[in-house]
């Protein structure tokens, strides 16, 4: 059995939970290459007033790059439903996406995405806040593979659709201070059948420091069809 879940955005969420009455084994996961409720939310992608003189400058960095056309902004929501166009409005349904979790800036995840169709590549621009603490002072692990599996699941969704995680493996070779911006970067290596290889690390914002080395395995989910964004 797919044991976890790929988390997929567009930037936060482009795969949202829709669960079917007849299928049996892991829910099935609901593409849609537009975000078509999203105008009405707020866009966690975009810098506030928390962000690091690093972070916003890797931001702007890849910014200036997306207006050339190879790379491109993924946008993050703090709920699934409000990327899924079609999704049934709920009143009572109260959820938020694992890593927008918070009502404060700067506290838990800050990032933001970026994506290149060419190099099947994928920039996570990260900025821990205090409430990530494992070891005092510094970024829990749990949260580190976290920001892991979005950014390596989230370029391998733009290559294949719809995927579930079934493998994670990180090492982790420096720990990541708290408030320190960071450069996850990932790629999606090879296609075997419904199989799809990826890898990725985590640097400083400088890329004087490697903090963390990852690979992950996805599985391709085939009952459905789905649409991949076109960019």
């Amino acid at each position: 059995m797919i044991p976890i879940c790929s988390r997929l955005f567009c930037g936060g969420a482009v795969l949202g939970h829709r669960i079917s009455q007849s299928h049996i084994g892991p829910s099935p996961l609901r593409w849609f290459s537009t975000c078509q409720r999203s105008h009405a939310h707020r866009d966690y992608s975009l810098p506030n007033a928390s962000w690091s003189r690093n972070t916003q400058e890797l931001y702007r960095k890849y910014e200036e790059l997306s207006r050339g056309g190879a790379w491109r902004r993924i946008p993050s929501y703090n709920s699934s439903v409000h990327h899924i166009a079609d999704f049934p409005p709920e009143e009572s349904r109260v959820t938020r996406l694992f890593t927008r979790n918070h009502d404060q800036d700067g506290v838990g995840f800050e990032y933001s995405m970026f994506y290149n169709t060419a190099e099947k590549r994928m920039i996570c621009i990260f900025q821990p806040g205090p409430y990530l603490e494992g070891p005092p002072g510094y970024t829990h692990g749990g949260c580190i593979a976290t920001i892991l599996d979005s950014t390596l699941g989230a370029g391998v969704v733009y290559v294949s659709g719809h995927v579930m995680t079934a493998n994670l493996n990180i090492n982790y070779r420096n720990p990541i201070p708290l408030g320190s911006t960071v450069i996850v970067d990932s790629h999606v290596e090879k296609i075997e059948g419904r199989k799809v290889f990826a890898r990725g690390q985590i640097r400083s914002h400088d890329d004087q420091i490697l903090h963390t080395e990852a690979t992950g395995l996805f599985i391709k989910l085939n009952q459905w069809d789905v649409e991949r964004p076109s960019f």
